[in-house]
C-alpha cells in the first residue's frame, strides 16, 4: 500500500533525539519492511505544551491549512491507500488525518494513541475529545501496551483495536557482542523535569546504598535538567560515574556493549525503547514494575522489576546481579534472545500485515 504517515507530536525528521522520534522511525521502517510505500504526509508539529486557548486556536488554523494543502495534492496526484498516525494524545491530537481520510474514503489508522480520564479538565478535555473522536472513526487503533488499550477501550468501547508489541530495529545488534565489564552499569535517558528527574533521583539513592560494591556507571543523556540530575549524584564518588552526554542513536549500541547491567527506574515510561536496546546488547535490566515497563522486560528472566518507589528493592536487585555473575550471564543470554527473536523489525512487519489484512482498502 501507499501509506501517508503522520506523527503530530514529533516528526521522524525532528532534530531532537527521543523515544518518540525513534519509535516513529521504527514504524516507518517496519511498514517499508512489509513492502509498503511510506510518505511523510506532514511535518506540522501539533503540540500543546500548556492548555492555552490562543495556542490551540493558532494550531487548529495551521492544521486546517495543512489539510487543505494535502487535499489539493491528493486531487492532483491521487490519494494514499491508508493514513497512519503515530501517538495522538491530549497534548498532540491529530487534526489533519481524520477529516482528510473521511473526505477521501481512506482508511484511518492510529498507533500508540492514548487516553486518560484524569486529563479531562479545561482545554485538555477539548483536545482529548478530538483524540477520542479519531479513535472511534479509525479503521484500526494499534496499541503497544495493555495499559494503553484499556485506557482507549474505556473511552471508546466500540472502536477497533489490535496489539503490536514494542519493537526495535535489531540490525545493529546482530553481531555477538564482546563481553562487557560485568560490574559496569549503563543508563540511557534524557534529562528533563518530571519523571526523568525522579528516575535519576531514585537511581542515585539506590547506588548510594551499594557503594561497598565495585560498580562503575556510564550515563548517556542530556537536557534542561542536566545540572539537577548531576546534583543528585554529588554524594557518590566522582570516579565511578562517566557522564557521556547526548550521543547519536547509532553510537548507543557501542556504549551498551561495554556494560554488564542496564539500570533505569522508569517512572512514567510508556514502555521504553532503551530497555529493548539494552537487552538486545545482552544486558539484563533492573527497573521498576511500573507504567509500561513490564511490556518490554520479563521479570526474573531478562531482568528484575522491583516494586514502584521501593529504593531498597531497586538497590538490592542491582546488588544481586553484581554479586551473582552466573545469574547475570544467564539473564543476559535470555535478554538478547527475547529481543532478537520476539521484538524485531521483521516480527513487527509481519504483525502489521496481519492487522492490515482486516482493513478494507478501496
Amino acid at each position: 500500500m501507499r501509506i501517508a504517515f503522520y506523527a503530530p507530536l514529533k516528526s521522524p525528521n525532528h532534530p531532537v533525539v527521543s523515544g518518540d522520534r525513534q519509535m516513529a522511525r521504527m514504524l516507518v521502517k517496519a511498514l517499508e519492511h512489509g513492502g509498503h510505500s511510506v510518505e511523510l504526509a506532514s511535518e506540522l508539529r501539533f503540540y500543546l505544551r500548556q492548555p492555552e486557548s490562543k495556542s490551540f486556536a493558532a494550531l487548529k488554523i495551521e492544521a486546517a491549512e495543512e489539510a487543505a494543502r494535502l487535499a489539493k495534492l491528493w486531487d492532483r496526484d491521487g490519494k494514499p491507500d491508508l493514513w497512519f498516525t503515530y501517538h495522538p494524545y491530549y497534548k498532540a491530537p491529530d487534526l489533519i488525518g481524520p477529516e482528510l481520510a473521511s473526505a477521501f474514503a481512506v482508511p484511518y489508522v492510529t498507533a500508540e494513541a492514548s487516553y486518560s480520564r484524569r486529563r479531562n479538565a479545561g482545554l485538555w478535555a477539548d483536545s482529548q475529545a478530538l483524540v477520542v473522536r479519531a479513535i472511534e472513526e479509525a479503521a484500526l487503533n494499534i496499541c503497544f501496551t495493555q495499559r494503553d488499550r484499556q485506557g482507549l477501550t474505556d473511552a471508546a468501547p466500540d472502536a477497533a483495536f489490535g496489539m503490536l508489541s514494542p519493537f526495535i530495529d535489531t540490525s545493529a545488534f546482530k553481531e555477538m557482542p564482546a563481553r562487557g565489564c560485568p560490574t559496569r552499569l549503563v543508563t540511557v535517558a534524557m534529562m528533563r523535569p518530571g519523571d526523568k528527574v525522579e528516575s535519576y533521583r531514585m537511581l542515585a539513592q539506590a547506588l548510594g546504598s551499594i557503594c561497598h560494591l565495585p560498580w562503575t556507571m556510564s550515563v548517556v543523556g542530556d537536557g534542561p535538567a542536566h545540572d539537577e540530575v548531576e546534583a543528585q549524584f554529588a554524594g557518590l564518588p566522582a570516579h565511578r560515574i562517566e557522564w557521556l552526554g547526548a550521543i547519536e542513536p547509532a553510537a548507543v549500541p557501542d556504549i551498551l556493549y561495554t556494560g554488564g547491567i542496564y539500570v533505569w527506574p522508569g517512572y512514567g515510561e510508556a514502555y521504553g525503547v532503551a530497555y529493548l536496546e539494552a537487552q538486545a546488547a545482552g544486558l539484563p535490566v533492573v527497573a521498576q514494575g511500573i507504567a509500561g515497563v513490564p511490556e518490554v522486560v520479563r521479570d526474573g528472566q531478562t531482568g528484575f522489576l522491583t516494586p514502584p518507589g521501593d529504593v531498597a528493592a531497586f538497590a538490592s536487585a542491582i546488588e544481586r546481579l553484581l554479586a551473582r555473575n552466573d545469574e547475570r550471564t544467564i539473564m543476559a543470554v535470555e535478554a538478547r534472545r527475547f529481543v532478537l527473536d520476539e521484538r524485531s523489525l521483521g516480527g513487527a512487519a509481519a504483525r502489521l500485515a496481519t492487522l492490515f489484512a482486516k482493513i478494507r482498502v478501496s
